[in-house]
């Protein structure tokens, strides 16, 4: 991890490292990936229960 100096924390001691909007569009981005990942899980699990039971 990146060491940070000590007069770049003394500047702004409420200002956080982390870049929140990249963090707020990757955790859209999973949970979209998510949703669709159990759409399709289900879609499939549907698929092949007629496939084999009928």
């Amino acid at each position: 991890m990146a060491r940070k100096t000590a007069a770049a924390t003394a500047d702004h001691p409420h200002e956080s490292a982390m870049d929140y909007a990249e963090h707020e569009r990757t955790y859209a981005g999973f949970m979209i990936f998510l949703k669709w990942s159990i759409i399709s899980i289900a879609a499939l699990l549907v698929i092949l229960y007629f496939l084999i039971l009928a």
